[in-house]
């Protein structure tokens, strides 16, 4: 465990902070970006889990959790000697299979009573889903900036495939929690032409 006596330190006055590893970086740079992102996805999901029952509540729970550990993994560049598998080599966190193999576990769970889908689903209907759709579009940009910063510089591929899979999981949580399905606000084609 971590333990924070101070929560300011005017070390960002400038405009830079600092990764996992102690490099000093700016605030915009695009590592930054991508786990300020994670960050922001798992604000809207602590926003979610207060209109959630026991077993959805519990399931966001451990992504959050998860999402922590991603922030961390992002937070510190992969190295020669970092494997990337989860192990924390050098003091470093990563994203594992077995994190990403639990969300499809999930995924499929939840999937296995809800009806096809005929159309695209309009994020809403009940509170509950309309915030895990607000994360899953979050997720989606962590996501798309995690391969934009994978493209120039060495990144977990765990971390992206749990990304790609939680958007996944939080559009499968999201039907469920439209009623099964029942409650989904399905989008209809040209219908206001």
């Amino acid at each position: 465990m971590m333990r924070l006596d101070k929560i300011y330190t005017r070390g960002g006055d400038a405009g830079e902070t600092s990764l996992g590893d102690g490099k000093r970086v700016a605030k915009h740079s695009l590592r930054v970006t991508a786990y300020g992102t994670v960050d922001e996805a798992n604000a809207v999901l602590g926003l979610a889990r207060l209109q959630t029952g026991d077993e959805a509540g519990a399931m966001l729970e451990h992504i959050q959790n998860d999402l922590f550990d991603l922030g961390a993994d992002l937070c510190r560049p992969q190295g020669e000697d970092d494997g990337g598998k989860g192990e924390r080599k050098n003091g470093a966190l990563r994203i594992s299979d077995a994190q990403v193999a639990r969300l499809e576990r999930e995924i499929d769970a939840m999937n296995e009573n809800l009806d096809a889908l005929e159309s695209f689903v309009l994020p809403g209907g009940t509170a509950a889903s309309a915030h895990l759709h607000h994360a899953r579009t979050v997720v989606r940009r962590a996501e798309r900036l995690a391969v934009e910063l994978a493209a120039v510089e060495s990144v977990n591929g765990q971390a992206i495939a749990y990304l790609n899979r939680l958007s996944d999981h939080l559009f499968v949580m999201a039907r469920r929690l439209n009623d099964g399905g029942k409650k989904d606000m399905l989008w209809q084609p040209g219908a206001n032409r």
